[in-house]
């Protein structure tokens, strides 16, 4: 919005950092790259697909720290890990009770 403002006005660097408060080197920064990286341009390093699909072939109903624990990374990696590949776990809420 800013550097929109920035255009339509024909405000220098100065004037618009003035105007808005914000700092000349985030005006610079943004000139720069006025549109959001919204993906990784690198793979995932730490946790292998191959090893993780052959965890949860092993171990299908095993948790979240449990599989985290077996291949060494944390539980959040695991997660995120488990999103990139599109495998989700739905919890059974219509399990037997005990009596």
């Amino acid at each position: 919005h800013v550097m929109k403002v920035k255009e339509q006005e024909a405000l220098t660097f100065a004037e618009t950092s003035s105007r808005f408060a914000i700092s000349m080197s985030s005006l610079m920064r943004w000139a720069r790259k006025l549109h959001p990286v919204m993906k990784r341009s690198k793979p995932a390093s730490k946790i292998s697909s191959e090893a993780l699909l052959q965890d949860i072939r092993n171990c299908p109903d095993s948790y979240l720290y449990e599989r985290a624990q077996r291949l060494g990374v944390s539980t959040t990696g695991i997660i995120h890990a488990m999103k990139r590949l599109k495998i989700t776990h739905k919890k059974n809420f219509s399990a037997s009770r005990s009596r």
